[in-house]
């Protein structure tokens, strides 16, 4: 749930970001928020993301349409 424009990689849909959706699948393939968030953050934060920023956008997946059906 980062805005777009924040969004370093190639998105390949107008609903995920890059970290979420790649090649018309999700990356993640687990069912659990708090892991898929972690490794989401790790990502960020490798990638010169600064740690409040990529804290919220974090907070921010449990809002996507994806998580919110699980």
């Amino acid at each position: 749930m980062m805005p777009f424009s924040q969004d370093k990689g190639v998105r390949d849909t107008e609903n995920y970001c890059s970290y979420c959706h790649h090649n018309g699948e999700f990356l993640y393939k687990g069912n659990d928020v708090k892991e898929f968030k972690k490794i989401t953050y790790q990502k960020m934060i490798a990638e010169g993301m600064n740690k409040w920023q990529a804290k919220f956008f974090t907070w921010m997946i449990g809002f996507a349409p994806h998580w919110k059906k699980k």
